[in-house]
Order: structure tokens, then C-alpha cells, then sequence
């Protein structure tokens, strides 16, 4: 998915651009949660194979919860993977309830993407600043004592310096964890390690940097791998038994690399934190937290394929508790009342927009997001109506009070940011690429949805 010439990423790409060795590891991880096993299989072919491997009701409930949080997880973009839920909790309260049936143990169809309306991109000059960063290298730096995987193994990040005025705090995907089977050392369903596979030299999208229309592509760079399993918001040190300890340090390793930001580019004045799939997740809270730490920069913060799951106090505080979610909450105003049933992925835009109202959020989705389609199904969610689930999700943010810019595109596919269909990609006479860019100079944006989604 690289530019002209540029060398491809190193671990295997899914058709939707995601880092992983073949397959999407958040499918994997949600599946396996809710009590589906995915075999591996190359995500381009729909090959999808799930089989029903575990019965009982009370783990049901968690599935549902897994569900919640690991849809976040979902991916199939190159640096990413997300899910979001509406409002201030995780998942849909009918996870929870103990009236959902049980799903099928039939396969579940991969819906067929719909063609996407595509237009011819204008040309598009090389700006002379672009151009004099395209060569700029990624670099790798190892993180400290702090930092960690989940199985306690070394964790890096990658920092590509070009304009030092202007930095990307982008957060990787790639599936999530929260009971043994899934966080076992055997299992797919996330990413343990990190390695130069994860390095994102030569990937798509807004990595693209030869592309004149990329509104980043002078812009340096800090990017943050994803190995903890835990949607990049745990801290917390969990025994699954049976020997099985999993170091859910995700908010760790984010602050060592915010904290590099910082270091590296402190004079800039504007940042942009965003991320894919489970990497979305966080975009919201580190955004706020880029804000208390550079001041004097304008800060826009963009969840990309992370907003159809409608969430669940339960559910919170079970998934957070396996991840340490609510200990790790930043010291502000605004979360010192909350409860963990409270601390949710959809109310991180809600607690982060109201303790920093000077951020930019924003959300893009695709309107029956397949990944997103499947685990809701799961969870007993009538996935024929994901865009209804998605646009509740941003109603709910806004009637907290925080406004959050809207860009919904037909179609199943899952997340964008790192695929080259972000430069074709058009909703209702709207380019994403153009929505994206004056998002980026912080210009006003209208919301864009899709009328015809399917």
C-alpha cells in the first residue's frame, strides 16, 4: 500500500490496509471473547471461519462485554483497528441482558462491500514543504523501564521527524484481550509482541507521504505500536490463572510516547492524535491530555472505524477491571465523580471534550462497518442498523456538550486512514481526502453522511 517506490511494510497488510500477519486481530479478538474462535485466514478473500466454542451464560455476558470493548479492537486497516460505542458506557445494554439468545453456531456471511463512489482526484501540486520532507525517516526509539508488551517483552515506538511545528500522534490497532483463551501465548486474537513489522515505512494512506494530497505529509510523526491488548487505555498487571499473567500497560507505553512528543516537538503549535480501530480509541483522551501538556497548540483529535457499539455500565467495569481502565483515568475535574461502570470509550470524548472544550474531535466511520456489523449481531444487536447505532453514538457526545465533527460513508468496509481509498473515498459529493484536510488546518467542517449507505 505504499507509495511509487517506497518499500512495502514488512508484516502482511490485509486488504483493508491493517497491520497484521494476515488476518485482522481485533476479528480475532472479539470472536474469541464472544465465544467464536476466527481461523486465520486472509481477510481479502472473506475467508472467516468461526466455530462455536464456548457455551455457558455467564461467559456469554462478558462476550457481550468483550464485544463492547474488543469491537473496539476490530480492525482491518494498516495501522489500526476500533470500535465505538454512543454513549457513556461500553456496550449495548442487551449484552448484558440475559434475554439475548445465544448466537448460531452457523457462519457468519461476510457482507460484500459495496462499490464506493469514487471521483477523479484534481491534480494536486507538490507543496515545496511536502516535498522537502518526503525522504524523512522513520526512526526507532525503544521505550523505558515503564514500557512494556503484554507478555513483559521489550516495547518500541517510531518517530519520523519532519516539520517540527506540526506533529501526528498516531495509536496502532490490533485486537484485544480479556480472558485466558484470548490472552494466552497461542492465541491470534491480538498482537503480543512489537517488532519491525510494526514499523510503518512505506504503508498507506495518511503514511503515504508522496501523495500530494496528503494533508500530513509534511508533518512529523510519533507512532505508537499496540501490543498490550488492552485498546491502549489499561494499566494493570492481570492473572488469568492457570500461570497466565498478562501486563495490560497500554496507557503506559502512551505516555512514554507522549511524553517524547513533547520532548522531540514541545514548540509545536499544532498536534493531530488519531489512530484506527482499536487505535481510535484513545484519540479523544490523548488529545485532552496533548492539550494540558503543549498549551499553545491547536489540537484536533480523529477516532477512525471506532463508533457503532452501544455500551453498558457492566460491561465497563468488568473489561476495565481486567485492564485497569479506571485507575489509569487522568487526575481532572471532570472524571474525580465518575464510577467505573461510568468510564467508557465513548465517554472519553465526552470527559476529554468537556476538560479541554479548545479540541477538535472528530469521528469517521462506514455506515455498515462489517467488522462492526458482525460482533454487534453477536452481541444481539440488529446490525441492519449500525448507522442508526453510530449516529446515537454522536448524538449522545453531543448532548454532553461536546460538539464532534461527523464524516459517515457508505459501505462495509472498516476504517480508512491508512488505506490508499482515502484519496478516492466520496460521500454525498464530499471527498473524505478534502474533509480530512481542512479538518487538519482546523477549518469549519460540515458534517457528511451518507443518504443512500447501504
Amino acid at each position: 500500500m505504499g507509495g511509487p517506490g517506497q518499500p512495502q511494510p514488512s508484516r502482511a497488510m490485509s486488504s483493508a490496509g491493517d497491520f497484521a500477519p494476515g488476518v485482522s486481530w481485533e476479528l480475532e479478538a472479539w470472536a474469541a471473547t464472544t465465544g467464536w474462535y476466527c481461523a486465520p485466514g486472509p481477510e481479502s478473500e472473506g475467508e472467516i471461519r468461526m466455530y462455536r466454542s464456548l457455551q455457558n451464560h455467564a461467559f456469554r455476558v462478558m462476550c457481550a462485554a468483550a464485544l463492547a470493548v474488543a469491537a473496539v479492537s476490530c480492525s482491518s486497516d494498516p495501522v489500526d483497528t476500533a470500535d465505538t460505542s454512543p454513549e457513556v458506557s461500553l456496550i449495548s445494554a442487551a449484552a448484558a441482558d440475559e434475554s439475548v439468545a445465544p448466537a448460531e453456531s452457523a457462519p457468519i456471511p461476510v457482507t460484500e462491500v459495496p462499490v464506493v463512489t469514487e471521483t477523479e482526484a484534481p491534480e494536486v501540486p507538490v507543496t515545496e514543504a511536502a516535498s522537502a520532507f518526503a525522504n524523512a525517516a522513520w526512526t526507532a526509539v525503544d521505550g523505558d523501564e515503564t514500557c512494556m508488551c503484554a507478555g513483559g517483552d521489550p516495547w518500541k515506538m517510531w518517530v519520523r521527524e519532519a516539520d517540527p511545528s506540526k506533529v501526528v500522534l498516531f495509536f496502532q490497532g490490533g485486537g484485544a484481550c480479556f480472558s485466558a483463551e484470548m490472552c494466552g501465548p497461542a492465541s491470534q486474537s491480538y498482537d503480543r509482541t512489537v517488532d519491525e513489522s510494526d514499523n510503518p515505512a512505506g504503508a498507506g494512506g495518511i503514511f503515504d507521504f508522496t501523495n500530494p494530497e496528503n494533508p500530513l505529509a509534511d508533518w512529523s510523526f510519533v507512532f505508537v505500536p499496540y501490543c498490550t491488548g488492552d485498546v491502549h487505555i489499561g494499566d494493570n498487571t492481570n492473572d488469568y490463572g492457570n500461570g497466565l499473567t498478562i501486563e495490560h500497560n497500554g496507557v503506559p507505553n502512551a505516555e512514554f510516547a507522549l511524553d517524547q512528543l513533547v520532548s522531540r516537538f514541545g514548540s509545536a503549535s499544532e498536534v493531530f492524535v488519531t489512530g484506527s480501530s482499536a487505535g481510535g480509541v484513545p484519540a479523544p483522551l490523548f488529545g485532552a491530555l496533548a492539550a494540558d501538556r503543549l498549551p499553545d497548540a491547536a489540537v484536533t483529535a480523529l477516532a477512525d472505524g471506532s463508533g457503532a457499539y452501544p455500551s453498558s455500565p457492566g460491561i465497563n467495569a468488568a473489561i476495565g477491571g481486567l485492564w485497569g481502565t479506571f485507575g489509569a483515568r487522568p487526575e481532572w475535574p471532570e472524571t474525580a465523580d465518575l464510577t467505573p461502570e461510568q468510564w467508557s470509550i465513548p465517554g472519553l470524548f465526552v470527559v476529554g471534550g468537556t476538560h479541554r472544550p479548545d479540541v477538535v474531535m472528530a469521528r469517521h466511520d462506514h455506515a455498515f462497518d462489517d467488522v462492526q456489523a458482525q460482533f454487534s449481531s453477536l452481541a444481539g444487536i440488529d446490525a441492519s442498523e449500525l448507522d442508526t447505532l453510530i449516529d446515537g453514538n454522536a448524538t449522545e457526545i453531543e448532548a454532553a456538550g461536546v460538539p464532534v465533527a461527523t464524516y459517515v460513508a457508505a459501505g462495509t468496509d472498516h476504517t480508512i486512514l491508512g488505506r490508499e481509498e482515502m484519496y478516492t473515498q466520496v460521500t454525498e459529493g464530499t471527498r473524505f481526502v478534502d474533509w480530512l484536510t481542512a479538518l487538519v488546518n482546523r477549518q469549519p467542517v460540515e458534517d457528511v453522511h451518507c443518504t443512500v449507505c447501504t
